[in-house]
């Protein structure tokens, strides 16, 4: 009876669908024609699939899958719990922070809202009239909501259990590809639900994946895989340098799409090994963003969240990452945005990293406007939540060279096949889309999850009900109640022993507590909670053989005993006497017409044959 959410994330690539928003006003986008509706009613359709404010806890796996929790905890009533780790929080707020003010900074001249409406979104061009639930996208939510929303959190460490209501207990473990990124477990005293979600076993910056606490799991909840599983991370950061290497050689700027955590800590650490032996040195990199210095700070606070041989560094005392000592040797410099200092330090060529990797808001669209004309420039795509060629439509013609290196670090389908080996759930469920190969490879079976038995997948709003039920319930027995109990052997190594107890269940924990004695008549309090205990008769056991209880009857002096076969074991007819006797596997039951000393004499007749307990 708890209902958890697993994440909330923000779908943002709802925002390509729309124009750049330019800091400094661009003749080009500005003299582009509006669209013009001939005709048409307005009426928003709102469909809604779940009451959020039943929900009673939120489970946050990394900063990337919490960005629409203001919309959760600010507009629908939702008055349950979040847990999160502290660095994903933090960095969580950063990116929030980052995207309200790349939106806030541009104001809109004027609103529309025309175009949710279904009659009217089929007459827009393609890709627009495709885009699904539109009238469900938002306005960017404030700051203020963020900080409401984040307050709302509650911080929890790696392998802490959580009680939920008394009724689940619930765990982060580490998930290894983001600083504090978590897989969750929920379990019961017998059940267990495994959620893994964006998991690296590559060795960047976070703490190592935790797989060996996802053993013995019902049922593995599998998603956030790779978005890129056939490009190699490695090989990709390989590319990226040096074709940030010889853009900058040949007198060009390079622009890297970023956001403002995660994949910029490694690729600035691979540029700090590659800068000299590439002769790098004097170019300038420029980390742009509302949030750059609170970003880079924070990576080297964590420490308890980093690998193990970052983790060594702190004590020596060194800081972790390598960006600390480009920042003290000028070669990397961050600033809040485009003005102000920056423009004053502004030398090219130059690495520029900016958000945001849609291309949509933030300082990158005004170097995709200043560089764009120029074939020297490169504009390098290490992001892989955005198809790049639909986040540049806006700016085409492009003279400037665009190079696709998507960085994905979390696991791809070879990762996962070892992983489920290891773990070994009994079930595993993912989204559809893992279970089929991609639709533009639809030859290469190896790209998809392959697993005995074969995963359970869901689709969008599909409701799916797991494999597994809650077949048993834990129980406390009170001390003294444990006292009073004694066991009787009755069969080798196997003993017994009756309880009369009360049954106490409170926030789904249960305890046997000791009965109470039976009050005395003057001191009965009405409002007695304890029912009395009542003296007890002893407990049957065995089966009766028909044949040596007629015979026992017969020598008892009861003639004329007929026996019947039912589907449930056997009647014995005592005509003379006008009694009948039911032998069932499970009871007896003895009838016969007012006469009480027949019916105690044949129910001693019973109980010789049956064991007393």
């Amino acid at each position: 009876s708890t209902t958890i959410m697993l994440d909330c994330g923000l779908d943002m690539t709802s925002t390509l669908n729309f124009l750049p928003l330019p800091l400094v006003q661009s003749p080009r986008l500005s003299k582009l024609p509006g669209w013009v509706l001939k005709d048409g009613s307005t009426f928003l359709d709102k469909t809604e699939l779940l009451d959020l404010s039943t929900v009673d806890v939120i489970l946050i796996s990394n900063y990337h899958c919490m960005m629409a929790l203001p919309y959760i905890t600010e507009y629908t009533g939702f008055t349950g719990t979040v847990y999160a780790t502290e660095p994903t929080v933090q960095i969580g707020r950063l990116l929030m922070e980052e995207l309200v003010n790349s939106i806030e900074r541009v104001p809109k001249a004027q609103s529309a809202s025309m175009w949710k409406n279904k009659e009217v979104q089929r007459l827009l061009p393609a890709p627009l009239k495709d885009a699904v639930e539109v009238s469900m996208w938002r306005k960017c939510y404030t700051m203020p909501e963020v900080n409401s929303a984040l307050s709302k959190i509650q911080l929890v460490g790696y392998s802490q259990k959580i009680e939920l209501f008394g009724a689940v207990q619930v765990t982060p473990l580490s998930s290894g590809y983001a600083l504090g990124s978590s897989n969750w477990i929920i379990q019961s005293h017998y059940e267990k639900v495994s959620y893994v979600s964006g998991s690296s076993l590559l060795t960047t910056h976070p703490q190592p994946m935790d797989q060996a606490a996802l053993k013995n799991s019902d049922v593995l909840i599998l998603t956030g895989l790779t978005q890129i599983p056939t490009a190699n991370p490695d090989g990709m950061v390989g590319e990226f340098c040096s074709n940030l290497a010889m853009t900058v050689r040949n007198g060009g700027n390079v622009l890297v799409p970023c956001y403002p955590s995660g994949v910029i800590y490694d690729l600035l650490e691979c540029l700090y090994q590659y800068i000299d032996s590439a002769g790098l040195s004097n170019v300038p990199f420029y980390f742009i963003s509302p949030v750059a210095n609170s970003s880079l700070e924070f990576s080297q606070i964590f420490a308890e969240w980093l690998c193990h041989n970052k983790q060594t560094k702190v004590y020596l005392p060194e800081p972790p990452f390598p960006h600390a000592e480009l920042i003290q040797t000028n070669k990397l410099k961050h600033y809040p945005s485009i003005h102000g200092d920056f423009s004053n330090d502004f030398k090219q060529p130059c690495v520029v990293f900016t958000g945001h990797p849609s291309l949509r808001f933030g300082d990158v669209v005004h170097f995709m406007e200043l560089w764009g004309k120029s074939s020297l420039n490169t504009v390098i795509f290490t992001e892989p939540d955005f198809s790049y060629l639909d986040a540049l439509a806006p700016y085409q013609p492009l003279a400037m060279k665009c190079v696709y290196c998507p960085i994905d670090t979390r696991l791809n389908f070879i990762q996962v096949s070892k992983l489920l080996k290891e773990v070994q759930p009994l079930h595993v469920v993912c989204p559809e889309q893992y279970t089929q190969p991609p639709p533009t490879q639809s030859h290469r079976t190896d790209l998809m999850v392959d697993c005995q038995p074969p995963a359970m997948s869901y689709r969008r709003a599909e409701v799916l009900t797991l494999p597994y039920k809650r077949r048993y319930e834990k129980i406390e027995i009170m001390p003294d109640l444990a006292d009073s109990l004694v066991p009787l052997e009755i069969k080798p190594g196997i003993s017994l022993a009756t309880v009369s107890a009360v049954l106490h269940t409170k926030d789904n924990k249960h305890v046997l507590q000791p009965p109470q004695p039976p009050a005395s008549k003057k001191r009965k309090r009405v409002s007695d909670d304890v029912p009395e205990c009542k003296s007890l008769k002893p407990l049957l056991s065995g089966s009766i053989p028909v044949d040596q209880f007629v015979q026992t009857l017969e020598k008892h002096g009861f003639s004329d005993v007929k026996v019947e076969d039912t589907a449930k074991g056997h009647i014995v007819l005592l005509q003379e006497a006008e009694t009948l006797i039911q032998l069932e596997e499970d009871s007896t039951h003895i009838i016969c017409d007012n006469d009480e000393p027949l019916r105690v004499k044949l129910r001693d007749l019973v109980l010789k044959f049956l064991q007393k307990f």
